[in-house]
């Protein structure tokens, strides 16, 4: 297991574009962030060192269940058919059930250490609310999470989780804030948004000396902690011999797809025939109908303002199933990957994510996460198209609190979903002038 962190910006042979104050519209400092984050947090942010050392507090907790395992898809690739050989990295067997935790833990670790006792955050399908709880009942700290409405009715073991690890869960958008309730003036049935969730969240931490904010996805520090992923998959797929044509994994905010394929970024830098594709659905698709432009990281434009592939910070998506990947935009680090086209995007629609993750399940005995049947059909479809590669998913979680939504599957009841180009068109008016 590594004992660092790798950081991608120090081999980009670009610089990444500024984050904005949203009020001042000035370039972002680090004091503009004290009210949210502890300083540790702020200058892994805006580091450009190549390592930072992962604390002994941390690898300890690490340790219960990193490193996770590679594991070759044998009879996947049987029902396939294919030539290609099948690997997936498994996040899904740390104690929250995916990969969330590799951010949780470091983040409650620096707050704890900075006199912070308070948490808040949003969560969308409920993975990061509940790898946050763990993370701060491991140390001690209280925490409220704001859970997408959607996900809350869709998800409701979810909120037992946070709840068993102490944490209280708030359904967003709620009463409980001025964002929350403009929201519900304006649309009292909305369905909520990450957008929204994060707005209240943060609103909710800077009203108090003793709360932080953590964020699941997006800034490049929570990529950061997560790189430890595609460290390990590094050596892992070393030790069996190969080196990936495709790496793939799904993409909302960007953080498991960060941190499975950033530490193979220098690796791309020097090959060109090594694709690294990220997967999103149809119903939010930030990077293959986004625009890469500044824009607000919530809905209540209260996050700073950064460069991304957008849909619009005032974008509701549809109801989808995969909670997790119904975010405006995209991690200003992955977008400027994708922009440079370092990465690739595709879209898929629901029903053949959960055809996909049927049969994966009956192939390899694992329910995934229908955030992370999205890798799982894209790598399907490249291993019937393509002959004698290498590739590698990240299963970024599993699906056992997500059995609602396959049982609405089972019995025909869901239903493709495209983006609403008008709904798109009109978010996209709200744009910050930068």
């Amino acid at each position: 297991m590594p004992h660092q962190w790798y950081n991608v910006v120090s081999d980009l042979p670009f610089e990444l574009p500024r984050a904005i104050h949203p009020g001042t519209k000035k370039p972002l400092v680090p004091d503009d962030l004290r009210a949210l984050f502890p300083m540790e947090l702020i200058k892994q942010e805006i580091s450009d060192e190549q390592w930072i050392d992962i604390p002994d507090e941390v690898l300890k907790i690490y340790h219960l269940w990193r490193p996770t395992p590679l594991k070759r898809a044998r009879r996947l690739e049987q029902m396939l058919k294919t030539t290609c050989r099948i690997y997936y990295k498994d996040e899904s067997v740390s104690p929250s059930g995916s990969h969330k935790a590799n951010t949780a833990i470091p983040q409650a670790y620096y707050n704890k250490k900075a006199g912070i006792t308070r948490l808040t955050t949003e969560t969308g399908a409920g993975q990061w609310g509940c790898a946050l709880s763990f993370a701060c009942d491991v140390f001690g700290l209280t925490c409220r999470v704001y859970m997408v409405k959607v996900s809350f009715q869709q998800k409701p073991f979810r909120k037992t989780i946070m709840r068993l690890f102490g944490s209280e869960v708030v359904a967003s958008p709620s009463n409980l804030t001025a964002a929350g309730r403009r929201i519900l003036k304006d649309d009292p049935h909305c369905q909520g948004s990450l957008g929204i969730a994060i707005s209240e969240a943060v609103e909710d931490a800077a009203k108090r000396t003793d709360t932080s904010y953590a964020l699941g996805s997006v800034l490049n520090h929570v990529l950061l902690h997560q790189t430890i992923i595609g460290l390990e998959a590094r050596k892992q797929i070393a030790l069996a011999g190969e080196k990936p044509d495709y790496l793939v994994a799904c993409v909302g905010g960007g953080s498991n797809f960060g941190g499975f394929t950033l530490p193979f970024i220098k690796d791309k830098l020097k090959n060109d025939k090594l694709h690294i594709v990220a997967v999103e659905p149809t119903a939010c698709p930030s990077l293959t109908k986004g625009v890469y432009t500044y824009d607000y990281g919530d809905t209540a434009a209260m996050a700073p303002i950064v460069k991304m592939f957008t849909l619009g910070h005032n974008f509701v998506p549809p109801g989808i199933h995969a909670g997790g990947l119904r975010y405006h935009g995209c991690s200003p680090l992955v977008s400027a990957l994708c922009a440079k086209k370092l990465v690739s995007a595709v879209g898929c629609q629901q029903l053949d994510v959960f055809k996909a993750a049927h049969l994966f399940c009956r192939a390899e005995g694992i329910v995934p996460a229908p955030e992370s049947a999205h890798a799982i059909k894209a790598t399907i479809d490249i291993a019937r198209r393509e002959k004698n590669k290498c590739l590698i998913f990240n299963l970024s979680g599993h699906g056992f609190l997500d059995l609602g939504s396959y049982e609405k599957y089972l019995d025909g009841e869901l239903k493709n979903y495209c983006y609403p180009k008008n709904e798109i068109k009109k978010a996209l008016k709200d744009l910050p002038q930068i």
